[in-house]
């Protein structure tokens, strides 16, 4: 194939002859002279139809946007004045002697590249979105990703092996996606939520370095940086640790960044532990380029005689946290009023402040609603503790742990934005000792923190509770979790204990994972793993605001795909065969 791309062609093209391929991008008449900014996937490139090619000028007067071409002739160099120094072939142009009009096209509904075009709208006529150029710049990212992961995984001996798609449901923190049987009649197949069993059946089988790019699904609730289907890169060895699995997923995001990121990076990846992080940041992924932290004051306030921290001093379910902000001070009662409003949708019940116009004047330089509740002894330990400085403003939450908890992370992210405090660089961090369960609010049960396959840090059976630790670790980026594992249960015993932990009963863990069970009594080796989400990432790295921005053809937050029109109904003859029968909403 004889074909040049348009942003190939440069100075170093002139008087050359090409032939290129492409759609027309935008089409200029200048007094019998004919502009077309032919566009491929590398480029723009400037062709020119001349009166002195008779057949084809005259053809050249039909073409409109997005027709499809394919035009041969000769490169010239631009006249002087006409140079486009914001192109990459500004200096060149295409005069054109052969001209085939390959296809031709509607008017498209939106300009290719607009960012004002609704979302709604791009999803419906997504192959004519994915022709703009931050679409192709993101989707060819993504594969330069994934030839990354191979060729470091494969050069670390690495299998990749494909796992299952229809598979039995099995419990992995959402619903499952159900698919009917038609051979086997009312019974139902899942989509993986994850490989998580067979990737651990194939440890059992002697494949001991496993890796896939794995699509996966989970009927959820959706946001931003969520989809029903997702691709995870799912990552499985034998005979190792948990340092062993950090210093493989470190090894590979030093490769994905020196590869593919251009930026300056910081590659350091501290540890820390669950409990640490939640105390610090009220969250278990916080962004350290983010400065602001949260302060436990529970302590200080032990004689309090302000009924609001009076009620949690006292209370191992509550606390009392202070988050100091610099150079808060500037902040307007009007943006106080709306971050209150903002912690009280998390069921705070107010956000009480200091504002310190004078650190070495506590009797007038710090001002606040709630001053007069607390002693000045109370308030020197404070700012003791916290260590303000003039001109900064300092918040307060006091509730369970649960709230103050969700309520101060959302606000340190908010003011974080708000306030520009947060860096531009990337800082990864691992999130250790993770608790094995929670209690469930219903009917307070042991649910699995992660999942019920994720060994206790003790490795032998014991009375499990929500204190007990376990050997999970997260990684994450900026603020987002973008990969979480853990060492597995490798013993038959332990893992049934783990799961009459969960109040499962026999029938129900025979039921949902005999198959499972059985295999661990034929020798399994201790194994553990990783999974990365590639939609996440792909977000993180191009700094992008929504993850459908990643995904060639995603979902809406619907879980509706208004490309195909899917999901849809079936006809009857259908649900016959599958032996189902629809009871439609009223």
């Amino acid at each position: 194939m004889n074909r040049t791309y348009c942003g190939s062609i440069d100075s170093k093209s002139i008087d050359k002859r090409i032939t290129v391929n492409g759609w027309v991008n935008t089409r200029r008449d200048h007094g019998g002279v004919i502009f077309i900014d032919l566009r491929d996937h590398t480029g723009v490139l400037q062709v020119v139809f001349n009166p002195d090619s008779e057949e084809t000028f005259k053809n050249a007067q039909n073409l409109r946007s997005e027709y499809v071409l394919e035009l041969t002739g000769i490169i010239k160099k631009r006249l002087e004045g006409t140079i486009n120094k914001d192109m990459p072939t500004g200096e060149v142009e295409l005069i054109v002697d052969e001209l085939t009009i390959q296809n031709i096209s509607k008017t498209p509904p939106f300009k290719i590249d607009d960012e004002k075009t609704n979302e709604d709208l791009r999803l419906q006529y997504r192959y004519i979105d994915l022709r703009g150029s931050k679409m192709q710049e993101n989707l060819r990212f993504r594969s330069k990703l994934y030839n990354t992961i191979r060729n470091h995984l494969d050069e670390k001996s690495f299998n990749e092996i494909e796992t299952p798609i229809l598979t039995k449901p099995t419990p992995e923190g959402a619903r499952d996606y159900i698919v009917p049987s038609r051979v086997h009649k009312a019974s139902f197949f899942a989509l993986p939520q994850s490989p998580q069993l067979f990737k651990q059946m194939l440890m059992i089988s002697g494949f001991d370095k496993y890796y896939q790019i794995a699509k996966c699904f989970r009927d959820e609730d959706l946001r931003a940086d969520r989809q029903p289907e997702f691709t995870q890169l799912d990552i499985e060895c034998s005979f190792c640790k948990e340092e062993d699995i950090m210093k493989l997923s470190e090894s590979l995001m030093r490769e994905i960044f020196s590869t593919l990121i251009d930026k300056k990076i910081v590659l350091e990846f501290p540890t820390m532990t669950y409990k640490e992080s939640m105390s610090k940041y009220g969250c278990d992924k916080p962004d350290l380029r983010n400065p602001l932290q949260l302060n436990e004051i529970t302590s200080l306030l032990n004689n309090t005689e302000f009924k609001v921290f009076k009620d949690c001093v006292n209370d191992s379910k509550k606390r009392i946290v202070a988050l100091n902000v610099p150079g808060g001070n500037e902040i307007s009662r009007k943006y106080i009023d709306l971050y209150t409003e903002a912690v009280k949708k998390f069921g705070a019940k107010g956000l009480a402040y200091f504002k310190i116009d004078d650190i070495n004047d506590i009797e007038s330089g710090v001002n606040s609603p709630i001053k007069k509740f607390l002693s000045t002894e109370e308030i020197k330990n404070i700012l003791d503790l916290v260590q303000p400085n003039s001109g900064d403003l300092i918040f307060f939450s006091a509730d369970t742990h649960h709230v103050v908890n969700s309520s101060m992370s959302m606000l340190i992210e908010k003011l974080g934005k708000d306030l520009n405090l947060v860096s531009k660089d990337y800082r990864f961090l691992w999130i250790i000792d993770y608790p094995m369960f929670e209690y469930e609010k219903t009917t307070n049960n042991l649910t699995s923190l992660h999942h019920p396959f994720t060994s206790p840090s003790n490795d032998e059976p014991s009375n499990f509770d929500d204190t007990t630790l376990s050997r999970a670790y997260d990684l994450t980026l900026n603020g987002n979790e973008i990969g979480g594992g853990s060492v597995r249960i490798h013993k038959k015993s332990l893992q049934m204990d783990v799961f009459k932990a969960l109040n499962l009963s026999d029938k129900e863990i025979e039921n949902k994972f005999g198959f499972f069970l059985k295999a661990l009594e034929y020798g399994c080796p201790p194994h553990a793993g990783i999974a990365f989400g590639l939609d996440r990432l792909v977000m993180i790295l191009k700094n992008l605001t929504s993850i459908r921005d990643t995904i060639a053809f995603p979902k809406t937050q619907s879980s509706a795909c208004l490309l195909t029109d899917a999901p849809t109904e079936i006809n009857s003859s259908q649900l016959r065969e599958l032996s189902i029968k629809v009871n439609k909403p009223q």
